[in-house]
């Protein structure tokens, strides 16, 4: 089976897709995000689209406060069912952080996305802590109180 270039498929999918989500701003300019899968930004575009791309990066949350860093596997482009290595990884975050730069950007995997990677770490696990229950904050507005 002959597999299609990535920047064809870019040139089929940049201004029409079902994960394509356009956001007007200011005037006429407007925004263009990604909700497909292995894009960290989630923005739309080549370097970061995770349908032209072989080589992909997701970071996701799990269970127990886990974090699955998951890549692509460039041999299996046409078998879906298994086409992501995913690892879990339950450490704490500095040794996270390390394990990731050395996956995506040490191991010429995709040194371009290491940065978004570790954005995407700090926002996923920064979503997995858990409010410490126990004291209550108080409210530090000035409360009235009527006088007689």
């Amino acid at each position: 089976m002959a597999t299609v270039p990535g920047q064809l498929i870019w040139e089929i999918v940049k201004k029409n897709s079902c994960f394509l989500v356009k956001e007007f701003g200011n005037g006429t300019a407007s925004v263009q995000f990604s909700k497909e899968s292995n894009n960290l930004y989630n923005v739309n575009s080549y370097k970061h689209s995770g349908l032209a791309n072989r080589k992909t990066v997701t970071i996701e949350g799990g269970k127990d406060n886990a974090v699955v860093l998951a890549t692509t596997k460039t041999k299996k482009q046409n078998k879906p069912g298994s086409l992501l290595h995913k690892s879990v990884m339950k450490k704490e975050f500095r040794d996270m952080a390390k394990a990731i730069s050395n996956q995506v950007g040490d191991n010429y995997y995709r040194p371009d996305l290491k940065n978004a990677a570790l954005a995407r770490l700090s926002a996923v696990h920064r979503s997995l802590k858990v409010a410490k229950s126990g004291v209550k904050k108080r409210n530090r507005q000035t409360s009235k109180i009527s006088r007689k």
